[in-house]
């Protein structure tokens, strides 16, 4: 969900290789795909994403635990050609199971804009659970 409460989607996560990664397949309301990669890297003791989507974005994150929220950031070149754009997402769990995610960008490491800020619920079951 968007913070307006509209669908912003559909994923699916799943432990992949032997648990040791996740992999996020992701639908955008407006038909946009890709997917993820996520795994533990012990010998730089962080967290790494590999995001990729169907218009051939690429976005590579590190980062790790803090204050209670997945923290991940990561550089690619700026839209508009000219130096780099820093990414930053955080996840946070919330007290009924939701996850928030803020997605913001800087061009110089000190004025964000959000660019996308999301709530993660889980889908009802046909049995009408979550």
């Amino acid at each position: 969900m968007t913070s307006n409460g509209q669908p912003a989607g559909t994923n699916s996560i799943h432990a992949i290789l032997n648990d040791c990664a996740l992999q996020e397949n992701w639908q955008g309301a407006a038909g946009t795909m890709g997917t993820s990669f996520n795994i533990y890297d012990q010998a730089t003791d962080k967290w790494h994403q590999t995001w990729i989507d169907d218009t051939g974005t690429l976005l590579q994150l590190d980062g790790g635990l803090q204050d209670g929220s997945m923290v991940m950031q990561g550089q690619r070149p700026a839209p508009d050609g000219n130096g780099m754009t820093t990414h930053r997402i955080s996840w946070t769990p919330n007290p009924d199971g939701s996850v928030r995610q803020l997605w913001d960008a800087s061009r110089d490491g000190e004025t964000w804009t959000v660019l996308f800020d999301g709530l993660y619920q889980k889908a009802a079951s046909t049995d009408g659970t979550r």
